[in-house]
């Protein structure tokens, strides 16, 4: 394009008048003048490329001129008349028609023009293109690049020639020298043979002979090395290779994905709030965002380091080594240890954070940038917790297709091992990352905050929707009154069971949970579970009818305020079993933790109880066991690995039992052992407790001459030393201010005055009445309450030194005549027992439990200080002799005394009291072995009958062992749970409704019904061991198999209802509708519905069908997109992931996800080691995820079942197979032509 133009006014005088005279186009225009708004009428001539423009038509002199070379022209937005009514404007507009004349020179303003007339406009436009000489242009612009081309081609082909005639020159040269050898051989060979005849001409015949073999050999050579390339492309190598290159090729992409999430976090969180600190009104400070983002920085860089040469690698493809990086790599990765070592306590500080209302508004603005694609900082900061075992995983995958010759082999596993050692250290502190995850999504959820939730050892159990039932109102509610709790909500409650505490809440109207004012948070230190009421109380008399046995109580005892009783209501029996056996479990494991830590004073930094310390077999890594140094909830180094045997010896451990461990052990254990041996070493505790428990067990559980010797030793010492070395707690017996309210034998701490005893057996721990702590029972006077000494008897003051010497000598006799004293002793209170044996006999009911009430605390009497430094029994013994003690009746053949000193009898009665607790945990919560096992239900029955029989059974044991056999015998009538064999089997359903006559809310809601009928009747054996990928995966697990057939069929029923219509708008309405089901579902929490619909519209019949979601609005479009990026698959499901921790069930999740998670780590570990120990990390992994597919599971939705609508979503006849709707989309829409 010329850039500049030279000329004079002649020449624009004569071309002004060529273009008034042959002009091309002419005419009156309108131009906007430089000032705002205003026009003037001109007459405009368009001479070639020049375009004058005249004051008007007779004018001979030209205003101006403008050279169109290379300009545009386009349409213009009629501007707005200010000055002219709505009417009026609108009229002038219509009329008039804008373009615009854009310049391809800098500087130049375009030029605005109009005209009366559209079709005028028109000619003025295609004239003015013409005039632009823009198509001469760019078939320059080709010619240019045609010839530009050309001349590299022949710039090309002129550096070939030269290279060409070098060769020449030098063949010729070759060829000069051949020639001189072959005279001089010709030469040699007539000195050899002078009289060398003429040969006759060789037979055509053998010529033709010679071609035709030259010819075979060539195509058989051909042949064969197309045959070696076909194989080697086939072979297994050539396969793995590819493999192999796949794999890196994810890795590289994987590490991209990770590289910008890190770049995410430092740039958009960790730099600006870096800021912020600064700042004069800082909302956070300085060490609490180093606190929270740790080392994320330097992370950053390495792996951008490490990124940079992998690319380049690539850049060398298809010659890939990797083993050189990750020998570079190794040695920095231990920057991720500080990382996962602190990463818990990041957690909380920004949780912490976040209380400032500042911090919180700014994190927000930070979360809403797109970069961050809705993800919470929480998010960002877990992303590197998951890095090492990506990394193990993939060399995993790199090493299985590998050839142990090649050349990285030992590289890489190298590579791998130091991974691994690297992944076992940092697997201890990463393990209850999750949990953390858990509790901050459940404190965020809470309007109010819940500071527990913070806590690090709080670990999160169960949650659910309970009905919370007025105590005031219990004795007055009928099944209507109950009938009309459920349906208004008025009484539902969001309930959280934690290892520690039990939150109570209710949701608002907009989703939001409140926790209650009055027990909204309920310490289980001060809870006592009641599953049955008892008949005797006034107030749940009859409620077994009206509740249908679904409620119970948690009676609780603040130490600063009135008791209060909290009554719930179940959904079902099954549900009231699982969460009472998870609340007992947990209230169990509160009492025995810290039964085990009064052995140490205030101030001790010890973290190990002592008992745990004292054995070995607890800490210490065996050739049969391995630990990690995270403790479960009995404060117990977990297990990492360890042999069958020593997982049925902690499973039966009388000291502790963790709920994490057994709930592990119960959902796992068909992979390493069977049902039939657990239950028999259940058996061998209970018949032959001394041979099957271990020995060290029974030493510590008696351990008293090593506590004697020690406390010798600090005899003279102040009685805060005195306590650290003594064990057991001071054992209180007092008179309460009724008259036939019996004492308690109770442990309490001196560290902790909340500590009550430990119930072994929950059944009777949970049967407490709630009228024994009322408001009104005053505590006694101080003179009425005589603390028992377990050092000294209350008859004798005082001792010789000789008695301290005897009993030093015989641990046996001290243990038994000072368990003698303790129940002869305390005369003030036997006299006012005895006098009323029937009212003692109302008062210590089986139902009764032994957790310590809030006025039996311990006291110095007088002020003064207890000895207690001749103490000789153990926290374990004094606990079970106590428990023993406290029996409400002695059966025949036994007085008080001789059971109490009989050690025999106290380990019978705690194995028994372990074996009720596993095995009512095991019916409650794993009732599915029982019902597909009959052999083993009729076994658990014989040995429940036959520990009825045992004539030394306490009354607690004896109810526990009743309601146990009662939750086995029973048939779930209380089971009114839809099946869908029964929805499908309905006879008596009225016609089917078509698609059109039912409601989006009537389609989501059963839908949602169907999905979590087919999502519940899931058994959860069927996840173990990946059988949903076996060739027998019918016969192994048949309900994963029909949830997937139920999920394509409703995928098919979608796509067969929009391709059902002929019409595009009848498709786009159809279109529509779904999608608002689909919305409708995701409200529901029905996620496997939202992914049955989204694939079914991402199908490529239904998506190519272009014409027809051209109708489809922009706002269904919109939320089509939301769905989907709430189902997406990428990150591995990591925005449903997020979704679903922040619900509460009833809800359905998308089943693939967690089979994928159960496949990934089936994968990637092993079952057992290779010294054959059980990998029982692995099954911790795996019973994760069976309980939150559980939770989901138990939980059921409250929708009404409308048969008109299942109908019509089960008929199979509706469905149109794939291929069928592919050329019906065909023949809606046709392909366009190429």
């Amino acid at each position: 394009m010329q850039k500049s133009v030279r000329y004079n006014e002649g020449h624009a005088l004569y071309l002004a008048f060529l273009a008034r005279k042959e002009g091309t186009k002419r005419g009156f225009l309108s131009k906007k003048a430089a000032e705002a708004s205003r026009w003037h009428e001109k007459w405009f001539a368009l001479y070639q490329n020049v375009l004058f423009y005249f004051e008007g038509e007779q004018s001979c002199r030209p205003a101006g001129m403008y050279l169109l070379e290379g300009c545009s022209c386009e349409r213009a937005l009629a501007p707005p008349r200010a000055g002219a009514g709505p009417g009026g404007a609108r009229d002038t507009l219509d009329k008039q028609y804008y373009f615009t004349v854009l310049f391809g020179h800098e500087g130049q303003k375009p030029l605005e023009l109009r005209c009366e007339e559209e079709q005028d406009g028109k000619e003025w436009m295609e004239a003015i293109h013409q005039a632009s000489y823009a198509d001469i242009l760019i078939e320059r612009e080709v010619l240019m690049q045609k010839y530009i081309h050309l001349v590299q081609i022949v710039e090309t082909e002129k550096i070939a020639a030269n290279q060409l005639r070098h060769q020449l020159e030098d063949q010729d040269t070759e060829i000069e020298r051949l020639k001189s050898e072959i005279i001089a051989l010709n030469k040699t060979k007539e000195r050899m043979r002078p009289y060398q005849s003429n040969q006759e001409d060789e037979d055509p015949d053998i010529k033709k002979i010679k071609k035709v073999q030259s010819f075979m050999r060539g195509w058989l050579c051909r042949r064969k090395w197309k045959t070696i390339v076909q194989d080697y492309i086939c072979s297994p190598h050539a396969e793995s290779m590819r493999k192999r290159n796949q794999i890196v090729f994810t890795m590289v992409e994987a590490e991209s994905e990770y590289v910008h999430q890190l770049y995410i976090l430092v740039n958009g969180f960790l730099r600006p709030l870096r800021m912020a600190a600064s700042s004069k009104k800082p909302p956070i400070s300085h060490d609490d965002v180093s606190s929270i983002f740790l080392n994320s920085e330097t992370i950053m860089f390495l792996h951008e380091i490490f990124h940079q040469g992998l690319k380049a690698r690539i850049a060398n493809w298809p010659t890939l080594i990797l083993a050189d990086l990750f020998d570079i790599l190794l040695p920095m990765l231990n920057i991720y240890q500080e990382f996962v070592r602190n990463h818990q306590y990041s957690l909380q500080v920004l949780a912490n954070c976040k209380q400032n209302r500042d911090f919180d508004k700014l994190l927000k603005q930070y979360e809403a940038n797109p970069a961050c694609e809705g993800r919470m900082l929480e998010t960002f900061l877990t992303y590197p917790m998951f890095q090492i075992p990506r990394y193990i995983i993939t060399l995993h995958e790199l090493l299985a297709h590998t050839p142990h010759e090649h050349v990285e082999r030992k590289s890489l596993e190298f590579a791998k091992s130091k991974l691994e050692e690297l992944s076992r250290v940092m697997h201890d502190e990463v393990s209850d990352t999750e949990n953390i995850r858990k509790n901050l999504a459940i404190e965020r959820m809470i309007v109010e905050g819940c500071d527990i939730l913070l806590d690090t050892s709080q670990t999160f159990i169960r949650q659910g929707s309970l009905i919370q039932v007025p105590s005031v109102e219990r004795g007055k509610l009928s099944k209507v009154r109950l009938g009309s709790l459920s349906l208004k909500k008025e009484g539902e409650r969001q309930c959280f069971l934690f290892t520690k505490h039990f939150l109570i809440c209710t949701r608002s109207s907009g989703g939001k949970l409140h926790l209650l004012k009055t027990g909204g948070v309920l310490s289980l230190i001060e809870c006592t579970l009641v599953e049955e009421p008892d008949a005797s109380d006034d107030d749940s008399k009859g409620s077994g009818q009206v509740f249908g046995h679904l409620d119970f109580k948690i009676v609780v005892e603040p130490p600063d305020a009135a008791p209060f009783t909290v009554v719930l209501l179940a959904p079902s029996r099954q549900e009231k079993a699982a969460w009472t056996s998870d609340i007992s479990q947990c209230v169990d494991n509160i009492r025995c933790n810290g039964l085990m830590t009064i052995v140490f004073e205030e101030n001790s930094k010890v973290t190990v109880p002592h008992m745990i310390k004292s054995d070995a077999r607890l800490h210490k890594d065996d050739t049969d066991i391995c630990f990690s140094k995270t403790l479960n909830s009995c404060k117990v180094p977990q297990i990492r690995y360890a042999s069958v045997e020593r997982l049925l010896e902690r499973l039966t451990d009388l000291r502790f039992l963790s709920i994490d461990f057994l709930n592990t052990f119960l959902h796992t254990y068909r992979i390493f052992t069977t049902a039939a041996v657990v239950l028999g070493k259940l058996s061998d505790i209970y018949k032959r407790p001394f041979t099957s428990i271990p020995v060290r067990s029974l030493e510590l559980f008696f351990a008293t001459s090593q506590n004697n010797r020690g406390e010798h030793l600090v005899e003279g010492k102040s009685p805060r030393l005195c306590r650290k070395f003594s064990s057991p707690p001071p054992l209180a017996v007092s008179r309460t201010s009724s008259p036939v309210r019996a004492r308690k034998l109770s442990l309490t701490s001196p560290l902790n005055s909340r500590i009550g005893a430990l119930d072994l057996t929950t059944s009777s721990a949970s049967s407490s009445p709630t009228t024994t702590h009322s408001p009104a029972a005053s505590p006694p006077p101080h003179t009425g309450k005589v603390p028992l000494d377990l050092s000294r008897g209350l008859s004798s003051p005082e001792q010789s030194p000789g008695s301290v010497e005897e009993s030093v000598d015989n641990p046996r006799v001290d243990l038994c005549n000072k368990l003698k004293r303790i129940l002869e002793s305390a005369p003030v209170d036997r006299a006012g027992v005895d006098s009323s044996p029937a009212a003692d006999a109302t008062e210590l009911s089986p139902c009764r439990s032994p957790s310590t009430p809030r006025h039996l605390r311990y006291r110095q009497p007088g002020g003064q200080t207890a000895d207690s430094s001749h103490c000789s029994v153990s926290p374990a013994s004094a606990f079970a002799i106590a428990t023993a003690a406290a029996g409400h009746g002695s059966p025949p053949g036994f007085n008080n005394s001789e059971r109490t000193c009989d050690k025999e009898f106290i380990i019978r009665r705690t194995a028994t009291n372990r074996v009720l607790n596993v095995l009512r945990h095991w019916v409650s919560k794993h009732a599915q072995d029982f019902e597909l096992n009959n052999e083993l239900k009729m076994n658990v029955l014989n040995l429940l009958e036959e520990v009825l029989r045992d004539p030394d059974l306490l009354p607690q044991e004896r109810k526990a062992t009743a309601n146990i056999l009662r939750a086995l015998s029973q048939d779930d009538q209380d089971d009114i749970h839809l099946k869908l064999e029964d929805i499908i089997q309905l006879t008596d359903c009225p016609k089917a409704e078509c698609f059109e006559t039912l409601s989006a809310m009537e389609l989501a809601e059963q839908i949602t019904l169907l999905d979590h009928v087919v999502f519940r009747s899931i058994p959860y054996e069927e996840f173990l061991g990946q059988g949903w990928m076996k060739l027998d995966k019918n016969e192994r697990t048949p309900y994963i198999m029909k949830t997937s057939q139920h999920f394509n069929d409703m995928s098919n029923l979608v796509a067969s209802q929009i391709m059902n219509y002929a019409d595009v708008t009848s498709r786009a309405n159809t279109i529509e509708k779904w999608v608002a089901v689909a919305d409708i579902c995701r409200c529901l929490h029905n996620y496997n519905g939202v992914l049955e619909i989204t694939s079914a519209l991402n199908r490529s019949a239904i998506y190519r069908l272009k014409k027809t979601w051209a109708k489809v609005s922009k706002q269904t479009k919109a939320l089509m997109d939301k769905l989907q990026k709430t189902v997406s698959s990428e990150g591995r499901f990591k925005n449903l992931r997020e979704t679903l921790k922040n619900c509460n069930p009833p809800a359905v999740p998308y089943l693939g996800m967690y089979l994928t998670d159960l496949a990934f780590i089936e994968e990637g570990t092993p079952n057992f080691t290779e010294e054959g120990l059980v990998n029982f990390s692995k099954m911790r992994m795996i019973s994760h995820i069976i309980r939150e597919i559980r939770q989901f599971q138990q939980t059921s939705y409250r929708i009404d079942h409308q048969p008109k609508v299942t109908q019509y979503l089960l008929d199979k006849a509706l469905i149109i197979d794939e291929d069928t709707l592919y050329e019906l989309s065909l023949k809606i829409e046709p392909r366009l032509p190429a």
